[in-house]
């Protein structure tokens, strides 16, 4: 059996362990496994790269992955929960920005050579660098707003139709690079496909975040599809596809979740500034500790709704603790989460799991809503935008048609909030002013502490 076939071998093996893996990230009971065989797929497929015939620089590859890995396993974990959606867009920029340089280095050795190895290639590179452009510098910008270095949102007149210049341009670019191969017109098009990345993702607003954050993801992988052809990487080529396809349809569900079309994530500039829609009457009525505490011990139900404010906290351990102190009592809990809750696709799940919440306590929006009419008493801590009456009340509300998890049909609501600000899509909350919300201002992590330490108390301080 020859080294190539062995190779190829290798790649099908690992092929395999890509799609069982990704198979096991379908559910939060198998996740962990499904990471890890994929990881294991990734680790043969690299490996078996280095026995490729005709390969060069080994010992660059060799440092680089050191390199990476190296750094990536100390960011990793020093990493805050709070700050995975920053890192998950700047890996997956850093993905689009790979795939991206590959198209480059083959573009500019076939310039230098003053031929393409071959049609198919030289137009997969092309469409290849340019998704992987976009992909990085909209990662990028992405990264900024989640991180608060940047606006949520930052809009001139006539945004739209520049930026459809810019891409139009970047295309025509494209195709006369690969019509010419002449150095001139490959750098225009790599610094008009890196600008449309940026301009494309300045305009959208943070609520949109999840949404934007799969779809570059999907972005990555079909770059990176794109340029295993050109390179003739059989694993690139299926990793690359899995990546895309599953972005594509996380992008989908996502968009569904918030009743919009992945052109209007893009192009309609939600998720900006606050106000818009009516005004909400009434006024916020706080509660104590004391009584929050009281309300839910004496409960039959209670539905626990976490948000990207309890990841702010890190308070999802106080909360977990909580809401076993509730079970012990007899009292029937769940935990709601909204799909695009957080600041990435799955926030909240990677948070409960981490604080050990057992899955089956879990319930998705769907599953949950028509509980909250014989819910005694529903807990907000963090969530703002997807618990919003008005999504279904207010049609002249930006949110107007966004699915939302049906709190304010539970008996009583109890929210924890620092403040009285709004939330991440800019507007007023109607579920803070319903007469059966009370609001439990203060720290998400402290608020938590308290209302253990009062159930403690009805306990007996055991």
């Amino acid at each position: 059996m020859s080294v190539l076939t062995l190779v190829k071998l290798s790649y099908f093996v690992a092929a395999t362990l890509f799609l069982l893996g990704l198979q096991r990230m379908a559910s939060p009971k198998t996740a962990r496994s499904g990471i890890q065989w994929a990881g294991v797929g990734m680790l043969l497929a690299t490996f078996a790269t280095f026995f490729l015939p005709g390969m060069h620089n080994l010992a660059l590859m060799a440092v680089a992955i050191v390199l990476g890995v190296a750094l990536n396993w100390v960011w990793g974990r020093k990493v805050a929960i709070t700050d995975m959606p920053q890192m998950v867009a700047l890996f997956n920029g850093m993905g689009g920005g790979s795939a991206a340089a590959i198209g480059a280095m083959e573009l500019v050795r076939w310039s230098a050579a003053g031929r393409a190895d071959s049609r198919v290639a030289a137009v997969l590179a092309v469409v290849g660098a340019l998704i992987g452009a976009v992909s990085l510098t909209g990662s990028v910008i992405a990264w900024a707003k989640l991180d608060g270095r940047m606006d949520k949102r930052y809009t001139f007149p006539g945004q739209q139709w520049f930026n459809a210049l810019v891409a139009v341009a970047a295309v025509v670019c494209g195709a006369m690079a690969l019509h010419t191969l002449a150095l001139p017109w490959i750098v225009a098009f790599f610094v008009l496909a890196l600008a449309l990345g940026a301009l494309m993702t300045l305009p959208i607003g943070g609520a949109d975040m999840p949404v934007v954050i799969s779809l570059y993801n999907a972005f990555t992988g079909l770059a990176v599809a794109f340029e295993g052809y050109v390179l003739g990487i059989d694993a690139l080529i299926i990793a690359g596809t899995m990546v895309g396809a599953a972005g594509l349809l996380l992008t989908r569900l996502m968009a569904k979740a918030m009743n919009r079309s992945v052109k209007s994530v893009l192009f309609s500039n939600f998720g900006g500034t606050a106000g818009g829609g009516q005004a909400i009457a009434g006024s916020m009525k706080p509660i104590e500790a004391a009584d929050a505490a009281a309300m839910m011990a004496y409960a039959e139900r209670v539905v626990i709704v976490p948000g990207y404010g309890m990841a702010v906290a890190q308070a999802q351990h106080k909360i977990w603790e909580l809401a076993q102190r509730l079970i012990a009592r007899g009292v029937k809990v769940k935990f709601a989460i909204h799909p695009v809750a957080g600041r990435m696709p799955g926030h909240m799940n990677v948070l409960l799991a981490e604080a050990g919440v057992p899955y089956d306590l879990i319930a998705d929006m769907d599953d949950i809503n028509p509980e909250f009419p014989n819910t005694d008493v529903a807990l907000v801590i963090g969530a703002n935008d997807v618990v919003n009456p008005v999504a279904k009340t207010d049609p002249s509300s930006p949110i107007y048609g966004m699915p939302i998890l049906d709190v304010v049909s539970a008996k009583n609501v109890i929210v924890i909030k620092r403040g009285k600000g709004t939330g991440f899509a800019g507007i007023e909350n109607a579920l803070f002013y319903a007469d059966n919300t009370r609001m439990l201002y203060g720290d998400g992590a402290e608020m938590a502490n308290a209302l253990v330490s009062e159930l403690k108390a009805l306990d007996g301080g055991h």
